[in-house]
């Protein structure tokens, strides 16, 4: 029996630095190239690829070897642990599925509408801008205890907030977002779910048209065609309403011009800054909540705060809660589901709208008005795939 010390099977674990050629004898380890001395490439004891290779007999002899040679290697790999000090690391993230969120973000989008509709009508609770402001201090809240207690907010740590930035952009998409929220709830008062719902179709046509304004879009034959489409089908769903009120609609349209001005302010403004719903209410909703309540006392004044407790806490409170998980959805739907998908699941919670607005609340839908609506949502599904 030799007297010299035996060095290790692998080379990584050599700390003494045995002589080059040393044989291994490690027991109940098979070695693969028998009695024959290991061969390391490199300096400093260090190894390259290529001496991996050599060193477990992947690079040498003919075909046969190789082949010989890998499965032997496989077969030492499960017995030796190769890196014993690096922790793994796990490079597969987990997303949710579309086919999970997608119903639930359908659910909640539709229940915020519907509450509303109902507080305003069957609750007879007239008072859109409080709701609207009790809903963004709600939210303003609400993303400040997910930033304490959750990762949902962890986008935040990504962007750099600063007064200039906060000043030239937030806020003045912050007073575009309250003028949307603010005139869509109040057309809720004299206008039908299912015809405030084929209005909305426009939005397409209104952010073609503000993005052409600003050179953002140039507009092709294509999407000429896409707008007079939506167009004409938006115009035929508007003569097909039977109780049609001046009022509502031109606070249904001026929502619609608000919320598509906001959204290609963002292109514009935060171009490169990317925040998804969350982060974005994190910073839009107390802007909003303090512009809402400014307007409070010359439109609603204290009617709404004497009405809150016939109304009851649990259903104010569950309203906001509702309007919030919809926040909470739309993150992870962004995240499991495409762009098309998104308009093709906003085509369904439209359609699902009208037909429970129709159901619960009684709102008669003329067949002039299905052709219009129809046409458009066919506009929809053509400009988010001209767009790609």
């Amino acid at each position: 029996m030799s007297g010299k010390k035996a060095s290790p099977l692998l080379p990584s674990h050599n700390a003494g630095g045995s002589p080059r050629g040393s044989p291994v004898s490690s027991p109940g380890v098979y070695s693969p190239h028998g009695s024959e001395p290991m061969r390391r490439t490199g300096s400093g004891g260090s190894r390259s690829d290529k001496g991996q290779e050599d060193y477990f007999g992947g690079a040498s002899g003919n075909g046969n070897d190789v082949e010989k040679h890998h499965g032997l290697y496989e077969n030492v790999k499960q017995q030796v642990e190769i890196s014993p000090n690096l922790p793994e690391q796990k490079t597969n993230k987990k997303t949710m599925s579309p086919a999970f969120i997608i119903p639930i973000w359908i659910a909640l989008s539709s229940a915020v509408i519907l509450y509303n509709k109902y507080l305003y009508s069957n609750l007879n609770y007239p008072y859109p801008i409080f709701i609207t402001s009790y809903h963004l201090g709600c939210a303003a809240l609400g993303t400040r205890i997910l930033r304490a207690t959750t990762k949902l907010m962890d986008g935040l740590d990504k962007i750099e907030m600063t007064r200039e930035l906060y000043l030239k952009s937030i806020l003045p998409i912050g007073v575009l977002f309250s003028g949307s929220l603010i005139l869509s709830n109040t057309a809720y008062l004299t206008l039908s779910v299912s015809f405030i719902q084929m209005l909305k179709a426009f939005t397409p046509v209104a952010i073609l048209l503000i993005s052409a304004i600003f050179k953002l879009q140039v507009l092709t034959s294509r999407l000429v065609m896409i707008v007079l489409l939506i167009s004409t089908g938006c115009a035929l769903a508007a003569y097909g309403e039977l109780h049609f009120e001046m009022f509502g609609f031109l606070c249904q349209v001026s929502a619609v011009a608000f919320e598509s001005s906001r959204l290609v302010m963002i292109q514009i403004l935060l171009q490169g800054l990317k925040m998804d719903p969350l982060c974005s209410l994190h910073y839009y909703a107390p802007v909003c909540a303090i512009i809402n309540a400014c307007f409070l006392p010359f439109t609603e004044g204290l009617a709404p705060f004497q009405e809150y407790m016939r109304i009851g806490p649990l259903i104010m409170i569950s309203n906001a809660a509702v309007a919030f998980g919809l926040n909470v959805a739309a993150v992870f739907l962004i995240g499991a589901a495409g762009g098309l998908v998104l308009t093709l699941a906003g085509v369904f919670k439209d359609i699902l709208l009208i037909s429970s607005s129709v159901i619960f609340f009684g709102s008669p839908i003329t067949s002039i008005q299905i052709f219009g609506y129809s046409l458009a949502l066919g506009g929809m599904v053509a400009y988010k795939t001209a767009s790609k």
